[in-house]
């Protein structure tokens, strides 16, 4: 497995091997021996799986907050999507910045978000499903959304010009100037 670092610490991009042969292919998606061996050292314990009918459909961006945060781990298993991952830690010199990936299919690449980021994507093809692992289970006391047009941020989600489709909770959701981060750079979260 290939790991590639970001410019945002501590998000990184990992590409598993595809060992091919003419009935297709089999991948490792994940050993967590082996990231353990890079300094990754995460109990994933719940996968999540969805599906987005229409290009340009965007989910996010959305957090846990503790005590129930989450690592995740994205990869794309049909179509084509932008992933994104934003630093909302206090006092993180990356506060508000964001790093940008494309994952699909063919590519089989895969995103690390750790808690204290948000997470987000953008549809770039018609039936694209986004599959994940999480290192905490759904609580929905603790889910939250920051706007994904939010200008402080600067996303650019590619969407040229085409309106993107929101649910209400990401259409509504506040923008980072009106939020209080309950996370802290360099705390164990």
């Amino acid at each position: 497995m290939r790991l590639e670092n970001t410019t945002l610490n501590e998000v990184l991009i990992l590409t598993p091997k595809r060992h091919a042969d003419e009935r297709g292919f089999f991948s490792e998606s994940w050993s967590s021996a082996r990231l353990a061996e890079a300094g990754v050292d995460i109990d994933f314990v719940q996968d999540n799986h969805s599906l987005s009918y229409e290009v340009g459909t965007v989910r996010g961006l959305h957090f846990q907050a503790p005590p129930r945060a989450q690592d995740k781990l994205v990869r794309c298993g049909r179509g084509r999507l932008f992933d994104v991952a934003v630093d909302i830690r206090s006092g993180s010199p990356t506060y508000g910045h964001w790093v940008g990936v494309e994952l699909s299919f063919e590519n089989g690449k895969q995103l690390l978000v750790p808690k204290g980021f948000l997470h987000g994507f953008v549809t770039r093809a018609p039936e694209t499903e986004i599959i994940y692992k999480c290192s905490d289970y759904y609580a929905p006391e603790c889910d939250a959304a920051i706007r994904f047009d939010d200008p402080d941020i600067g996303i650019d989600w590619g969407l040229g010009g085409q309106e993107p489709l929101l649910s209400n909770k990401d259409a509504t959701a506040p923008f980072l100037k009106d939020f209080d981060s309950p996370f802290t750079y360099g705390a164990d979260q």
